[in-house]
């Protein structure tokens, strides 16, 4: 069978189960494409073949003794240089961690090995994680394989890049403020982040941050199709009692009714014309489908939700930060904390999570009337690439753009990029939002759009 790593993740799965493939040839055909598309791309910076091919050889050994394998048995998935694998690096785009390597897996890489995926390698990543582009002094710049001139995205660019291309059926990566949603938007492929606590996570081979009440990022899943998605996160979301702050809630909740605000400028984003236009076809498609959608002048707050996240964020041992990045000497991160500083710095911990409170409380009622909402992911389409570094106005311009990204999380609320379609070979695509751990209501929104247009499927790098 030709081709096998353009397979959805689901279809392949199925045909190893059943013998029909193995799960070496899948593991063959994952490393051929890395080796065919990825010296352009770079964005899988760390991969070791035999490796990969004794995880797949084990897989093939379990389904020979007819032992239960996972829902992701013999799958080709990659994960980012930020979470610890054990034997790898985590480098999170840093030299001054080069030699970090981790002991033990990180629960989200320990859940996706228990369903029985292969690791096909390690996704770049900028230093720190801290930017909407890819880059770093130590594994270099990850170009988008739709249109090179354009950012992958970040921080999961490399994660966005690989599976866009066919590296690998689902990608894992983390999102702080849209570190996932905005690489999957950017390489025209689905992303979703979860609630906060619903993917467990603990990283002892680094210094530990707080991940549950301040520093609410999360790991999660992109694919080429949301029913990858929906799968991949039952798998990383089992629980490991590693993690403090994992909530043990059904992946599924109650059912309500079919119902969705459309919001083309929410809270003063001002989005350029053809992000406009992919929401409103976006609200098209889940008419179509049987969906009730309301469009809404305006959502609940945004804009200070993006700053309060901004400032979790950034400001919080805004110091630290600052000292560790001069050291590295990464200019995308300096750039990053020195232009944030008048905003994040001093930091005032119980304000902002005071605020927190009383912000929930909003957008929780908001989606009680309203289960998912329909927003733009970006107010522009993808930026030039490294664009946050050109000046000062394009460092204001790429932050006041992602808005709607960065302020998702401060509430701990799930968000999914749906990939709509190209404006040339520029991808485009559209953010659902729900209640806490009501990610299957942002994915059978996001199927209904995906079921409307034309399917994300991996391509060939473009020059």
């Amino acid at each position: 069978m030709q081709d096998l790593w353009r397979l959805p993740a689901t279809e392949l799965a199925s045909l190893i189960k059943s013998k029909k493939v193995s799960a070496k040839e899948a593991a063959e055909a994952g490393l051929a494409r890395l080796d065919a598309v990825n010296p352009k791309i770079n964005a899988v910076v760390d991969h070791r073949p035999a490796d990969v091919l004794a995880q797949a050889a084990a897989v093939d050994a379990a389904i020979a003794r007819s032992e239960a394998v996972g829902a992701l048995a013999g799958v080709p998935i990659t994960i980012k240089v930020n979470v610890d694998q054990e034997g790898f690096a985590t480098t999170n785009g840093l030299k001054l961690q080069r030699d970090v390597i981790a002991k033990v897996d990180n629960p989200v890489v320990a859940n996706l090995r228990k369903a029985g995926a292969v690791i096909l390698g390690r996704t770049n990543c900028p230093a720190f994680s801290y930017r909407w582009f890819t880059t770093n002094l130590i594994h270099g710049d990850t170009k988008n394989p739709r249109d090179p001139s354009i950012t992958p995205g970040g921080s999961s660019g490399g994660a966005g890049a690989a599976v866009a291309a066919g590296i690998g059926h689902i990608a894992h990566g983390t999102d702080i403020a849209g570190s996932i949603r905005y690489p999957a938007y950017a390489c025209g492929v689905h992303g979703l982040r979860p609630s906060m606590g619903r993917i467990p996570a603990f990283n002892p081979a680094l210094p530990e941050r707080p991940i549950g009440p301040q520093i609410s990022a999360v790991s999660g899943p992109l694919a080429r199709t949301i029913n990858d998605l929906r799968v991949s996160l039952a798998a990383m979301s089992a629980q490991d009692p590693r993690d403090p702050w994992y909530a043990p809630v059904p992946l599924e909740g109650a059912p309500v009714p079919k119902r969705a605000a459309m919001c083309v400028n929410p809270d003063g984003l001002n989005p350029v014309p053809e992000v406009v236009a992919a929401v409103r076809d976006a609200g098209k498609r889940l008419e179509r489908a049987g969906w009730i959608v309301e469009e809404i002048a305006t959502t609940p707050p945004l804009r200070e939700p993006a700053d309060l996240q901004t400032k979790l964020w950034l400001g919080d041992g805004y110091e630290a930060q600052l000292e560790a990045a001069e050291r590295e000497g990464d200019p995308g991160a300096l750039a990053c904390l020195r232009g944030n500083r008048a905003k994040v710095h001093p930091f005032d911990l119980s304000k902002a999570l005071t605020r927190r409170a009383t912000l929930t409380r909003e957008w929780f009622a908001f989606l009680e009337t309203y289960p998912v909402l329909l927003m733009p992911v970006s107010g522009e389409l993808p930026f030039p690439d490294h664009l946050d570094r050109k000046d000062d106005a394009s460092f204001a311009r790429v932050w006041h753009a992602q808005l709607a990204q960065i302020a998702i999380p401060f509430m701990g609320l799930p968000g999914l990029t749906v990939s709509t379609g190209l404006v040339g070979r520029i991808p485009v695509g559209v953010q659902l939002v729900a209640g806490r751990y009501r990610e299957d209501l942002c994915l059978a929104a996001g199927e209904a759009v995906e079921a409307g247009g034309t399917p994300s499927a991996a391509i060939d790098s473009a020059t």
